[in-house]
């Protein structure tokens, strides 16, 4: 049978296109809920499967309460992840920075040379590259 615009008029396409909106926002919400609740170290198992079996069992509400009950914790557990995240980042540059510059360089022939696995010669001619090149 050959559905035509005539046999599904535009209320019913604006009314599935709704629902459908609504079950995305619901699963997005479910997401971020999750997520938090088991990204939380501040509340036991117990306390975690409670607010599983809440957003399981009644789902629009429980989510709702859980943000309603837990917006502001969720924000500074948030918060408090993307500054140790940019901190790591911040670490890692560094780290980077200070890996790539002659004085490296020149600290890792040293220490090859203390070793004895290169003659103060090869040191020289190291030290020398390292320092003409930056």
């Amino acid at each position: 049978m050959l559905i035509t615009a005539s046999s599904y008029p535009f209320l019913n396409v604006f009314w599935d296109i709704l629902i459908i909106f609504c079950w995305f926002l619901y699963i997005w919400m479910a997401i971020v809920a999750f997520t938090d609740i088991f990204r939380r170290r501040d509340i036991s198992g117990w306390g975690k499967a409670a607010w599983v079996f809440l957003i399981v069992i009644i789902p629009w509400l429980g989510v709702l309460i859980y943000l309603i009950a837990n917006h502001d914790g969720m924000a500074d557990r948030n918060e408090k992840q993307v500054r140790a995240a940019h901190a790591q980042f911040d670490q890692a540059v560094r780290e980077a920075a200070d890996k790539a510059g002659p004085a490296s360089e020149i600290e890792t022939a040293k220490r090859l040379l203390d070793s004895g696995t290169i003659s103060q010669a090869e040191f020289d001619a190291i030290k020398a590259k390292a320092l003409a090149t930056h």
